[in-house]
């Protein structure tokens, strides 16, 4: 025997399951994506057109409808009055948008910081016109990460108190 566990509570049942969204993976993913950007933007600068204003108004859009989505699914899985149960299905489809939503937010974040530094540190006449769009950008990007995790914490499912108790060896009276 290796001296793995097995069975319901050994790391075997622990290896298909999802877990929450680590900060670490995003705080590598986004200074990943800075070092990127500013050595891109060293380089080639010169060779490029004006920043566009559409991915900032695509990652503002896109938090907004997680951040609804969030207070929707939080309201319909604690069952307050007058919403409907929610889809086990549409749940799990939401955790593995937040994800996805968080770490292209971390990646985003990291990339308009990398390019707001270098542009605040350049000062030419189109690195200034820059800025906006880049510091707008960051901030787009960090609204989505927040409304991404928020989404995530949405979708868990509340404790069960009564579950607790089991687990402690006493029934729904406090008895063993």
């Amino acid at each position: 025997m290796t001296g793995r566990q097995s069975g319901p509570r050994g790391p075997e049942s622990e290896r298909g399951r999802m877990g929450p969204t680590r900060p670490a993976t995003l705080v590598v993913a986004g200074l990943a994506s800075a070092a990127v950007a500013w050595l891109l933007v060293s380089l080639f600068y010169n060779h490029i057109p004006p920043l566009p204003w559409l991915p900032i108004a695509t990652l503002l859009a896109l938090a907004v409808l997680e951040g609804y989505a969030a207070a929707n699914t939080r309201a319909r899985i604690e069952r307050r009055p007058g919403q409907d149960p929610v889809e086990p299905l549409t749940v799990a489809r939401f955790v593995v948008l937040a994800k996805a939503s968080a770490l292209v937010g971390a990646i985003f974040a990291g990339f308009y910081a990398g390019l707001d530094a270098w542009l605040l540190i350049e000062q030419t006449r189109a690195a200034v016109n820059d800025v906006p769009a880049a510091s707008t950008g960051l901030f787009a990007s960090l609204v989505l990460l927040g409304a991404a995790l928020w989404l995530e914490r949405s979708c868990r499912v509340p404790d069960d108190p009564d579950r607790d108790a089991e687990d402690d060896g006493l029934n729904r009276h406090g008895q063993r």
